[in-house]
């Protein structure tokens, strides 16, 4: 099993970017990742689509997530833990970095449908913490309290988002890290053909694929990456997820459709390799992604 070193890659200790991170931009980032004022109505947060605390995985386990004013979203809801490896945001890559992202969500009408950025300005700087926390976090800065500084704070927080597993340990050369069984799961995704795709540090997360490349998926209605290229080359594709804790972020695909983690392989392998996997295939993969949960997180 000396090929999964070479194959994925360990997880970094840091992410791109958190070298110009401070504690005190990082300790405002957390507080408006949890910060329901955020919204129009305060009802919502970051973190009530992508849970961070205790068990939770950077995701709310629905197949898409309700906004502020009540109406759900399209799209299932990306963990953010790891957020800030994968080579661009969000299932089509609109947004290049976990800046670009953070500005999104607020403004969406769907989402926490705050008017403008000038609107969440104001509303921030008629709270006197955050004048305090803003001005300790950009001291340089004449004026403190902007849409920009916001985005990049909270990008500091999730920059921090990065969970361990025993694969890592797996591959640093402790072979005892996974079972038995988890190694012939990793030996069943291999050859099986996952790592077309689900390849690199993340398992994922560093390429836009066609999501039926071999048999197509049977929900048309989003066309994927090509609504923002406009190129209908890229029509159904979307970013590959990080298989990083898959286990715990049900249900799964862009659309939330798929309930569980073994139907979720089984489909992968037909939509996307053309195999039709047997049931000790799905279990032997299955059991091999489990070892992919953060130790914090796993039960």
């Amino acid at each position: 099993m000396q090929d999964a070193k070479i194959s994925f890659g360990i997880l970094p200790e840091k992410m791109p970017g958190s070298e110009k991170d401070t504690p005190a931009k990082i300790a405002l980032g957390e507080k408006l990742y949890f910060e329901k004022r955020l919204s129009i109505n305060d009802s919502q947060s970051c973190s009530s689509c992508h849970g961070t605390l205790g068990k939770n995985a950077g995701v709310d386990n629905l197949p898409t997530s309700p906004g502020a004013l009540g109406k759900n979203g399209d799209r299932n809801s990306p963990t953010s833990l790891n957020a800030g490896f994968h080579f661009v945001q969000f299932w089509d890559g609109r947004a290049a970095d976990l800046k670009a992202q953070a500005k999104g969500p607020i403004l969406n009408p769907v989402e926490m449908a705050m008017p403008s950025e000038a609107a969440v300005e104001k509303k921030l700087s008629e709270i006197s913490e955050y004048v305090d926390l803003f001005a300790k976090a950009f001291p340089d800065q004449e004026k403190k309290i902007t849409y920009d500084n916001l985005a990049e704070a909270i990008a500091a927080f999730e920059r921090t988002l990065i969970t361990r597993d025993r694969f890592d340990e797996f591959q640093a050369g402790n072979h005892r890290a996974l079972t038995s069984e988890e190694q012939k799961g990793l030996e069943t995704f291999l050859s099986a053909g996952c790592i077309q795709c689900h390849n690199g540090p993340l398992l994922g997360g560093n390429s836009f694929r066609k999501l039926g490349q071999v048999n197509p998926y049977e929900n048309t209605t989003d066309v994927g990456r090509s609504a923002v290229s406009k190129n209908d080359a890229e029509k159904y594709f979307f970013k590959v997820p990080s298989l990083r804790n898959i286990a715990l972020t049900a249900p799964y695909f862009h659309d939330g459709k798929v309930a569980t983690l073994p139907e979720a392989v089984k489909k992968m392998a037909y939509l996307q390799l053309g195999k039709e996997l047997s049931s000790e295939e799905v279990d032997s993969i299955v059991s091999f992604l489990k070892a992919l949960s953060d130790k914090n997180r796993s039960n």
